[in-house]
């Protein structure tokens, strides 16, 4: 599970990467500045979320079997809570409108702070 853990930390790493690039010179002249905050905020907290990843498949605070619960819950509040910003910020240009199901995002931010709650419940349980 570790190695899943690492790998998908270092992919969602990458990602957030090359996105911030993309918003700071391409989006940068398309996107109104609003859209371009909302853009960043995605990148900023896909990027928190990597390495919340990194350090919790290094980690061995918490058992490898409770592992797979946080692990997914980050999983999906990602795609949820920055998948859907980056939807929402460029719905102007790539035509994709997700306003409908827009209460995605709080689901996606839910589910990071269950993650982060479910890991301090495991640090006092030992």
């Amino acid at each position: 599970m570790n190695k899943k853990i690492i790998k998908t930390a270092l992919i969602f790493g990458v990602i957030a990467i090359i996105f911030g690039a993309f918003g700071a010179h391409a989006l940068k002249k398309v996107l109104n500045p609003e859209q371009l905050i909302g853009f960043e905020t995605g990148v900023r907290y896909q990027m928190y979320h990597a390495f919340f990843l990194l350090f919790f498949g290094l980690t061995t605070i918490v058992a490898e079997e409770k592992k797979k619960v946080i692990y997914y819950l980050v999983l999906t509040g990602i795609l949820l809570f920055s998948g859907s910003i980056y939807l929402l910020s460029t719905k102007e240009i790539t035509s994709i409108d997700i306003s409908s199901i827009g209460f995605i995002t709080p689901i996606g931010g839910l589910l990071l702070i269950l993650a982060w709650l479910l890991l301090l419940k495991r640090c006092f349980d030992k």
